[in-house]
C-alpha cells in the first residue's frame, strides 16, 4: 500500500507523470478535480480504509502541506513516498502557456510557489524520496540515497 505525494510547481509535469506511471494503479487525489479539502478527506479515507494505493497530485511546496498526507498514510501503514518535481520555472510557463480554460493558471502563481517550494526531506517521515526532472517530452526518475545516521 502507497501512498505517493508530488511536490512541485504549476505545470511542472505532475499529472502528465501520474497518467503515464500511475494511473492502472493508484487512485488521483487532486483538489483542482476535487474543488473542497472535505471532497478530498472523503477521497483519501475511501482510500485507506479500502486499502487502495493513491497519488496526491497538488503542489504541495511545504513540509506542512505534505505533514496531512504522510500522518495519514502512517496511520494506516501506507509507505508514504516523495515525488520532487524539480523546479523549472522557464519549463513552467511554457507548458502552461500551452494550457487553455481553467487548467491555465496564472503567472504569478507560479512564482509563488517557487518562492516557497522546499524538497521533500527524510525528516518529514518518507519511506522513499524521488527527484523528477521533465527532459525530452518524457522523465527521468533517480531515487534518493538516504545518508546514514552517524550521530550514534
Amino acid at each position: 500500500m502507497e501512498a505517493a505525494i508530488f511536490t512541485g510547481l504549476q505545470a511542472s509535469g505532475k499529472s502528465t507523470f501520474y497518467k503515464e506511471r500511475f494511473f492502472d494503479t493508484h487512485v488521483r487525489v487532486n483538489l483542482d478535480m476535487l474543488r473542497t479539502r472535505n471532497r478530498e478527506r472523503l477521497l483519501l479515507q475511501a482510500c485507506l480504509q479500502m486499502k487502495q494505493p493513491f497519488v496526491v497530485d497538488n503542489t504541495n511546496p511545504t513540509a506542512a502541506d505534505r505533514a496531512r498526507y504522510i500522518e495519514l498514510a502512517r496511520s494506516a501503514r501506507f509507505r508514504a513516498v516523495a515525488y520532487y518535481f524539480q523546479p523549472d520555472v522557464q519549463g513552467s510557463r511554457a507548458r502552461n502557456d500551452l494550457r487553455t480554460g481553467k487548467a491555465r493558471v496564472p503567472i504569478g502563481a507560479i512564482y509563488g510557489t517557487a518562492k516557497r517550494l522546499q524538497p521533500p526531506n527524510w525528516e518529514e517521515g518518507f519511506d522513499a524520496i524521488y527527484d523528477v526532472w521533465v527532459v525530452d517530452g518524457g522523465f527521468r526518475v533517480e531515487e534518493r540515497v538516504r545518508e546514514p545516521d552517524m550521530s550514534m
